[in-house]
This record gives structure tokens, C-alpha cells and sequence, in this order.
């Protein structure tokens, strides 16, 4: 995620971006590495007797204690979307969840609001439910053994009406629909385990009326019309986190371009604005050649911008299909070189933060840092403004950031009623300098060589924060236990490798506006 950047006033009267972005503002089922540490308290309590009252569950994270569920591991959902042809309506829906139980359950929790249900079943069969929380607890007509593949299907609606004001699920659209869920909201949706650390297959179905044009992730398996509407599915390749799917629905048009190593590159975008957009669609591919030259082969299926006609305060890496606000490429006062470079910040993710996911969200440095990093590297490199002149800016504010918003590895929770407010500056450009502390000390060909290896060994899996330092001390080696500590923990912003005239100001110190 990057929150869209506010016009400020600049030199000489100019309206430039603020300088610093963020700154205020059914194959076999997929092998994942899990968070023991994350889960083994959640499970404790996931045995729930029969008797007793439903509760909400979660699997452990810092951050979001409720999100997620203990118990399971989902290696499928199917989702099945009719929408009415009004953003005033909920839309009915199908949740089909295919997945291997950890643990003995005489219940199943699942993540999901904002939405009525009508029916569950478990393996076919009717099943008792009620709400607990943003729960809704399932319980099967028999109890379910650990080990037991199981099928829970799940009818009701999906409802962008109940859930504007929220951070994130539908987002409405000038003319439909489109999808943000990071980082608590897939649930606002669909019924699912809300968790990064359970990634899953997806096929995603959307039936609207004729005139309207559905896009998810993934790739199209089919389009189906009969009569006034038309029915159209996609499947992903590759698992992803349920805060990644996107499903765009509008009066669009559907650009198709072909990215490096013929990669199936398309785009999104209302159809009345091709024509100004297709400029800005043009360079994807070869950000996409750019960013296989620092860190390897792009990671899925397919690529492109989903332009949306709607004001969000953030740009967002959904899986395979980013979602921006259209008016960041119609907005004049935005320099060429700094939209570029927020594109490539979206594409990054695809690597950082997509392939490669969180297992738990204090890991979000790992996302957001990476992004950041790779941005700064392309307004280097494309459009001539130096990283180490926006690092050392970084540098100044860095212990405000912290102040504020806690290490960049262990970050303070969201305020209440505002989960995307982890979306701080300590995660973004506070978790890119700790990147370039990282390549002033071990150099910069241990570093690329890092990063390289990092979306390799981590490829449609998740990973922590020590999975990093393991790395980086494995690669470098050194033991790098003490530079992580004081980097991505620490209170205070150490002193720079290579920089040490570089100073922070003192967090009481107001900013200069």
C-alpha cells in the first residue's frame, strides 16, 4: 500500500508531490511454512468444547489479535460475486473453502461482516452458525478430526453500503466496484481466514449485468453471457493472501500489451479515459525488465493497473492487478518522474510483500521498505533525483518516526478504528533506510546478491523479519544479530555506516512545514 501523496506548495510558487512519500500521510495443496510461534497459544484454545459460547479466535498477531483463525489451513476459496447493477444493493455471493484441519474441531471460525449470511454447509451437510465478534463460528454436524479435509461453503451477501467508512473491503467506484483489503478488511467481503500467514488459491467468479466489464486476479478461464448478463472467471496460478484479491467491476476496457518474456500484461481502466491512460500503461513493461534486472524474474502470471474512478487515499498492490487512483496519472501538478516512480512502487510488491508475504504484520517493513526502496532506486536511476538526498532527509526524521510510530520491525499498533494507520512513515521510508544502512555495511554486491536470494528462497510462501537477518548473515558472512537489533528495534536511529556526519533530529522538535 501507498498512500496517494497531497499537493503542497513548493519553490517559487511550484505545486510539487510532498518530498517524502507517506510523510503525515484444486492441484495439490500448496506447502507453507507456518508461524508456530504465531499460532501455538491460538490453537491452544481452538478446541473448543461444545457446550461452550461462541467467541472470536485469532491466531496471534501483535497487531490484529482477532484476525485470523487458529485451526486450519485453507488451501482453496472460490468466490462467486452476482452484482445488481447498483452500488446501493449488497451483492449476492457463494464462499467455497477447501482446507486441512491443524487441530480437532467441534467449530470453525471463519473472519466475516459486513455481509448476511444465509446458509452454511461443511462437507455438504447443514451446519449451525451465529456471529461472534467479526467471527462468524461455524459448527458442523459432526466434529471435524485434525488432518480432515474439509469443504465449507457459505451463502450470503456482500455489502459495499454497511461497509463504506471502513478501512478497505469495496470501494465504490464512479461506475462500480473495485476491491481494497489490505490490511484488515478481506473479511468486510468474503467469509475467510483474514491472515497473511494462510495463503490460498483463488478462483474468483462475477456475474453482472451486460455493459459491465469484471476483471480479478489471475488469469480468465471464461466469459459466459446468457441473456442480460455475463458471467466472468479467473483463477490465480500462484497462492495469495486473502488482503490481496481484487475484483474490479465498471464500465471499463480491458488493455492487453505484452510484458518481458511474452508475460501477459493488462490493464484496467475506465473507457472513457483510455485514451489519456494508455501513455502511462505504456511503460509497464519495461518497469517490469527494470525490476527483473535488480532482483530476478517477475513471480506470476500476469501484470497491470487497475485505474479506479474513485478517491481512496492509497495506491495498492492487489495481486496481479495493482489498484490506483485514476487521478494520480490526470493530475498536472504530479512530476512524470514521481508517478513512474510510484508504479514501480506497486510493482515491487509483487515481489515484496506479494510472492513473498508477511507472516505476521509487524513483518510490514519487509513489504513497505523493500517498495520504498526500489522506488527511490528508480527516481535514481530513471529520473535523476539521488536516494542518498532523499536518505539522509529520511535520516533527520528518523527518530521522530520512531517516536511516533515505533522501530520499523516492531511498530505500534493501529489507533482504534483506523487499522491502516500501521501504514506509518517508520514502515516506509524508515524501513528503506535501514535497507541502505544495511547495504552501506555489508556492501553493495552482498546486498543485490540478498535480495535476489531473498524472492527466491521465498517464493509463494511467507516470511519474518529473521528469515531476513538469517539471510543477510548467511550471505554477508557475518553475524548481523546486533545491526538488526538496533535497526529494526531500537528506540534511537543508529549511527549511518559510511555517513557519520548524519544526524537525527530530536523527536520533541516540531517539523518544519
Amino acid at each position: 500500500m501507498l498512500l496517494t501523496p497531497r499537493i503542497t506548495p513548493g519553490i517559487a510558487g511550484s505545486r510539487i508531490p510532498a518530498p517524502a512519500p507517506r510523510i503525515g500521510a484444486g492441484a495439490g495443496r500448496p506447502r507453507r511454512l507456518k508461524a508456530t510461534a504465531l499460532l501455538a497459544s491460538a490453537v491452544s484454545v481452538c478446541l473448543l468444547a461444545a457446550s461452550a459460547p461462541a467467541a472470536p479466535l485469532g491466531v496471534g498477531d501483535r497487531l490484529f489479535p482477532y484476525l485470523g483463525n487458529p485451526g486450519y489451513d485453507v488451501a482453496s476459496y472460490d468466490l462467486s460475486f452476482t452484482y445488481p447493477g447498483s452500488n446501493s444493493k449488497p451483492l449476492q455471493a457463494v464462499t467455497t473453502i477447501d482446507a486441512w484441519t491443524t487441530a480437532d474441531l467441534d467449530r470453525i471460525n471463519l473472519d466475516f461482516a459486513h455481509g448476511k449470511v444465509e446458509s452454511v454447509e461443511v462437507d455438504g451437510e447443514p451446519a449451525s452458525y451465529t456471529s461472534a465478534g467479526e467471527d462468524l463460528v461455524v459448527t458442523p454436524e459432526d466434529p471435524l478430526p485434525e488432518g480432515s479435509w474439509t469443504r465449507i461453503t457459505v451463502r450470503h451477501t456482500s455489502d459495499p453500503v454497511s461497509a463504506e467508512g471502513q478501512d478497505g473491503g469495496w470501494v465504490r467506484t464512479a461506475d462500480g466496484l473495485a476491491m481494497a483489503n489490505q490490511a484488515d478488511a478481506a473479511h468486510l467481503v468474503f467469509p475467510c481466514n483474514d491472515h497473511p500467514s494462510d495463503k490460498a488459491m483463488f478462483t474468483i467468479r462475477i456475474k453482472a449485468p451486460n455493459g459491465y466489464t469484471a476483471v480479478a486476479n489471475g488469469l480468465p478461464t471464461g466469459v459466459d453471457r446468457v441473456g442480460r448478463s455475463t458471467t466472468w472467471t479467473y483463477r490465480t496460478q500462484h497462492p495469495m493472501a486473502t488482503e490481496l484479491a481484487q475484483v474490479s467491476i465498471g464500465r471499463s476496457s480491458v488493455l492487453h500489451r505484452e510484458g518481458p518474456h511474452g508475460l501477459p500484461v493488462r490493464d484496467v481502466v475506465p473507457t472513457k479515459d483510455r485514451k489519456v491512460l494508455e501513455p502511462w500503461l505504456a511503460k509497464t513493461p519495461d518497469q517490469i525488465a527494470w525490476m527483473e534486472s535488480k532482483v530476478g524474474a517477475y513471480p506470476f502470471e500476469t501484470y497491470g493497473l487497475l485505474m479506479a474512478e474513485a478517491s481512496t487515499g492509497f495506491e495498492l498492490e492487489t495481486q496481479t492487478l495493482s489498484l490506483f487512483e485514476r487521478e494520480l496519472f490526470t493530475q498536472p501538478a504530479y512530476p512524470k518522474w514521481y508517478v513512474e516512480s510510484i508504479m514501480v512502487h506497486e510493482l515491487s510488491h509483487q515481489w515484496f510483500g506479494d510472492s513473498v508475504s508477511p507472516r505476521t504484520w509487524s513483518d510490514l517493513w519487509l513489504n513497505e521498505g523493500h517498495a520504498t526502496w526500489y522506488e527511490e532506486l528508480y527516481a535514481q536511476e530513471k529520473g535523476g533525483h539521488p536516494m542518498e538526498t532523499r536518505m539522509k532527509a529520511a535520516y533527520d526524521a528518523s527518530d521522530r518516526w520512531r517516536a511516533a510510530g515505533g522501530p520499523p520491525a516492531a511498530p505500534k499498533a493501529p489507533a482504534p478504528g483506523q487499522k491502516i494507520s500501521i501504514f506509518r512513515p517508520n514502515v516506509y521510508d524508515g524501513a528503506a533506510l535501514a535497507l541502505y544502512a544495511l547495504r552501506q555495511e555489508i556492501g553493495r554486491e552482498h546486498f543485490e546478491r540478498l535480495e535476489r536470494a531473498w524472492v527466491n528462497m521465498h517464493r509463494d510462501g511467507t516470511a519474518t523479519t529473521a528469515d531476513f537477518e538469517h539471510l543477510a548473515s548467511e550471505i554477508s558472512g557475518r553475524d548481523l544479530s546486533g545491526f538488526f537489533k538496533a535497526w529494526l528495534y531500537g528506540e534511537k536511529t543508529p549511527p549511518m555506516p559510511g555517513h557519520p556526519d548524519w544526524k537525527s533530529a530530536d523527536p520533541g522538535r516540531k517539523a518544519v512545514k
